[in-house]
């Protein structure tokens, strides 16, 4: 079964989160899993262990209580969000091992263009000279996973100076421009669905098609995806 692979475009963060809990609950065992990418409006997002205090200055960007792991972080346009919707129990994947692998899809992407990156130990996302250029959560329900990753392409950085980013005050912050790479959002996608296929034996994603508009799931129960 292939994972359907979904280039959304531009999509509110809530609109998305909504859809993403919509298919997840759906799911069932024959359902096919997916991969959305996009880029958000400017927002801020609370995980399930983020504490208020750590948004210092939110002006007008809104702030965002998720369900997703973590602390907080700042979405916002040039910045590829990549949504992993799998099943896991099919997959015979633990979270730890789903965290491993896309950090290191992301590794591999950078790495691919000239960025060298790498871990840190207990403060999950991926690190280049400059700081923290990708963050990663996720939620499971049912043995299957949502949310996923977001990588800082060609952004305005600005905001993650207003919050203490995942948690941590005074973290550093970088993008692939920061870094010396100059590339659009909707390429280092495609490097990046590459990587993931690599690392998460994506089943052979099905073939790229145009951008798609619509959230509606391509089917979540049996013959979906």
């Amino acid at each position: 079964m292939k994972t359907v692979v979904r280039r959304l475009g531009r999509q509110a963060y809530e609109t998305v989160w909504q859809a993403m809990r919509e298919y997840t609950d759906a799911r069932d065992a024959g359902g096919g899993d997916e991969v959305w990418l996009l880029e958000h409006p400017p927002v801020y997002t609370l995980g399930l262990a983020g504490r208020p205090e750590h948004v210092l200055d939110a002006g007008g960007i809104p702030v965002v209580h998720s369900d997703r792991g973590g602390q907080v972080t700042y979405h916002g346009p040039g910045q590829l969000v990549a949504y992993l919707l799998l099943d896991l129990k099919r997959r015979r994947l633990g979270v730890k091992d789903l965290v491993w692998r896309t950090e290191q899809a992301a590794i591999d992407a950078l790495a691919g263009l000239g960025v060298a990156t790498s871990r840190r130990q207990g403060a999950p996302g991926v690190y280049a000279q400059g700081g923290k250029i990708a963050a990663l959560g996720f939620r499971v329900r049912h043995g299957c996973c949502y949310h996923g990753l977001a990588v800082n392409v060609d952004m305005d950085l600005e905001p993650f100076t207003r919050i203490d980013p995942c948690g941590y005050a005074g973290l550093r912050v970088s993008s692939l421009r920061e870094e010396g790479v100059r590339i659009g959002v909707p390429e280092f996608g495609e490097r990046l669905l590459r990587a993931l296929d690599e690392r998460l034996g994506i089943d052979g994603m099905a073939p790229a098609g145009p951008e798609v508009a619509s959230l509606a799931p391509s089917g979540a129960g049996k013959g979906g995806g």
